[in-house]
């Protein structure tokens, strides 16, 4: 089967140029201590800034890249900007780079209170938007799961106009239309509730 001077572990082979890089990077590896300088949670990076090396503190702050998957905690990883961390790191053609992430001697990583998608879903919410499928308004029409249903107002029901036209929808949601109750009346009629099925006309 050849040599296998090179195959160290069973299984393994390596040449000695890919033995090289590893274990430079293990020679290569320092500890820092320092703060979270900011991390952007829905692209999952950021950067530390780090006050102190080896031990030694820094007479200026020096920046570490940091990726998510590097922090030690559980559920959603993220950071909160300026908060206390502990890492290892090494040095890297794109610079500085943590390998481990953790809070001060060694504990979870606190983390960021904001999340990326309750977000995005906050600003739906306070919008009113809707779905036009189903009138769900946890999500819109594209993500809707229900087959195509019948276009309707999903406000009030009627096939006359759908939600963002309703007129029924604006008077309550205008506070400068509450005295107006006839006009009202004379929307409906003029937007024509559908009339009843020809099979209830003799």
């Amino acid at each position: 089967m050849g040599s296998v001077s090179n195959q160290e572990l069973p299984g393994v082979c390596k040449t000695e140029e890919d033995e090289a890089p590893s274990t430079e990077e293990d020679s290569e590896s320092f500890h820092g201590v320092g703060v979270c300088k900011w991390f952007n949670v829905r692209m999952g990076f950021g950067f530390l800034s780090m006050t102190n090396r080896e031990g030694v503190p820094l007479e200026s702050p020096v920046d570490v890249f940091v990726h998510q998957s590097k922090l030690h905690m559980e559920g959603f990883r993220s950071l909160k900007e300026g908060e206390a961390v502990e890492f290892t790191f090494k040095k890297s053609a794109k610079g500085l780079e943590s390998q481990r992430v953790t809070g001060p001697e060694g504990t979870h990583c606190v983390g960021s209170e904001k999340r990326p998608k309750g977000k995005s879903v906050q600003k739906r919410h306070s919008k009113g938007d809707r779905c036009y499928n189903c009138g769900g308004l946890d999500h819109h029409a594209k993500e809707c799961k229900l087959p195509p249903q019948p276009k309707k107002c999903h406000f009030c029901q009627s096939i006359s106009h759908m939600v963002a036209n309703c007129p029924i929808k604006a008077q309550q949601s205008s506070p400068h239309s509450q005295g107006k109750p006839s006009s009202l009346k004379g929307d409906e009629e003029e937007h024509g509730h559908s009339p009843p099925p020809p099979a209830s006309s003799d």
